[in-house]
């Protein structure tokens, strides 16, 4: 049997992860300090999993978590632009630090594959859509410049070391177990809270600005494909649905599955947002064999569901 390392296994993508690997038979490693991450996110699978408490910053604790390990899925991290702002040091030792710690001692255990969540936050703004892989990278922000500073860490780990590396680069991902109450919470679930508790939705800009919305499922079929294909090793890959919706958009689709509207108050945007962001995915479906299962709006659906 095969075991996997999720990184930041508690959160909100990493307990996806885990609990489908589970749910596949797999023999499932968490490491997770619990900062952002919920005990109840892993509260059914507990008994079906290996749970390390510790932070990916410290040495022994991730010698402990690699050991025996086949395959790491690093999703752990500081997320948030505006709390990149607030913290940079932070974010820097946790998303840099803590990855290259990460890499070195997975390197020494022998580790078969090192799949990396990066972010569609290292193009920038630039105004060129979709966004490509090999096009150039301008990070607007300390969050978005410390996922690029892990991307070149992890393919130096490859180039030079031979550790085998994907780096996946997320589009706004959003689904069940998205945290609403952070104060850096993402857009999707706020804008959920604030239909289910009929209160004012907040949209920081005009509510035109888009994004390639991806539904948290479609994530998890990445990270499982990069573990496995052989095509994919030393590069970076977008991960969305190759879509793209406006807040504005957003807000009516959620107006249509609840039946009713809600105020809406228009704020200044916020320092770090990129204006549009759309992905080009051929080369998730060409080296992944990556498709989009759930689209925007069944995602979406799915998503209100759960919070009901």
């Amino acid at each position: 049997m095969k075991t996997y390392l999720v990184t930041g296994g508690a959160g909100f993508i990493g307990s996806h992860i885990v609990e489908t690997l589970v749910k596949r038979g797999a023999h499932v490693r968490v490491l997770d300090n619990f900062s952002t991450g919920k005990r109840e996110n892993l509260q059914l699978l507990n008994k079906k999993i290996e749970l390390i408490e510790g932070d990916i910053r410290d040495r022994d604790i991730v010698s402990k978590a690699v050991t025996g390990v086949d395959y790491v899925l690093h999703q752990a991290a500081l997320g948030s632009v505006p709390r990149s702002i607030e913290n940079p040091a932070e974010t820097n030792e946790v998303n840099v630090s803590g990855t290259l710690n990460l890499l070195l001692l997975a390197q020494s255990a022998g580790v078969k594959r090192f799949v990396l969540a990066s972010s569609s936050s290292v193009y920038g703004d630039t105004p060129t859509l979709p966004k490509h892989e090999n096009m150039p990278l301008l990070p607007l922000s300390p969050y978005a410049t410390s996922k690029l500073a892990a991307e070149c860490y992890a393919l130096n780990f490859y180039h030079i070391y031979h550790l085998p590396v994907v780096c996946l680069r997320y589009f706004n991902v959003f689904g069940p177990r998205q945290d609403p109450a952070s104060q850096y919470a993402a857009v999707i679930p706020r804008f959920i809270e604030a239909f289910s508790k009929n209160n004012c939705a907040v949209v920081y800009g005009d509510g035109e600005q888009t994004r390639d919305f991806t539904y948290v499922e479609n994530v998890v079929r990445a990270n499982l494909s990069a573990c496995t294909s052989e095509a994919a090793i030393g590069k970076a890959i977008n991960i969305a649905c190759g879509t793209r919706h406006s807040l504005n958009e957003l807000l009516q689709s959620l107006q249509d599955i609840f039946k009713r509207k809600i105020e809406v108050s228009y704020m200044k945007a916020k320092l770090g947002d990129v204006r549009d962001s759309l992905a080009a995915i051929e080369r998730a479906r060409n080296l992944l064999g990556y498709e989009v299962r759930v689209q925007f709006r069944e995602g979406l659906q799915h998503t209100v569901q759960s919070t009901s």
